[in-house]
């Protein structure tokens, strides 16, 4: 499930342009009708959220997704632009990733090293058996992470070149391969 951070990205071009669950409330400013009532993350879950957000987005030389408060954000984000639909499979695919994991490694996901819930997770993703729910909270997961991390502060401005804006407009600019992606 780590995904390389030019991959991460490109998929941030591709979620800017609307294709992630929830883009209807970004782009309208709505909040759905039928959202789920009550629906509420302890720390525990965003605990959680956070070490799979972590397992997506490791730290290397720069901070991962973990530093970034992601568990925070995936919530908020789950909570605010999701319809009832969506919330629910988010959800019963964060307890399915709980069970699932403690019935296949015998751990519990919060005991293990970041490289074994990347790895677990990974598998998962690629299991032909994983039902469509299964990979429909593991797209939103990885959605999420890739949105909250590229658009938090750490990421723009430690992973991406960062330009405050409003700033002097320079219509060329060198660049180089290898050369780190301008942050939007």
């Amino acid at each position: 499930m780590a995904m390389n951070r030019r991959d991460a990205l490109k998929s941030v071009a591709l979620m800017m342009g609307g294709a992630m669950v929830g883009a209807n409330v970004i782009f309208t400013g709505c909040t759905p009708e039928d959202q789920l009532i009550g629906l509420d993350f302890s720390p525990n879950d965003i605990a959680f959220l956070d070490e799979i957000g972590e397992a997506i987005i490791p730290t290397t030389d720069t901070p991962g997704a973990k530093a970034t408060g992601i568990g925070e954000f995936m919530a908020m984000m789950v909570k605010d632009t999701y319809n009832g639909e969506q919330q629910q499979t988010f959800v019963d695919g964060l307890n399915f990733i709980r069970s699932d994991f403690k019935a296949s490694e015998g751990k519990d996901f919060m005991d293990v090293s970041v490289e074994e819930r990347t790895a677990y997770l990974n598998a998962l993703k690629s299991n032909t058996n994983t039902d469509e729910k299964g990979k429909a909270v593991l797209g939103m997961l990885q959605d999420l992470t890739v949105l909250g991390y590229f658009t938090s502060e750490i990421g723009a401005t430690q992973q991406l070149r960062y330009f405050e804006a409003p700033g002097r407009y320079d219509s060329c600019i060198d660049y180089k391969p290898g050369d780190r992606v301008y942050a939007l």
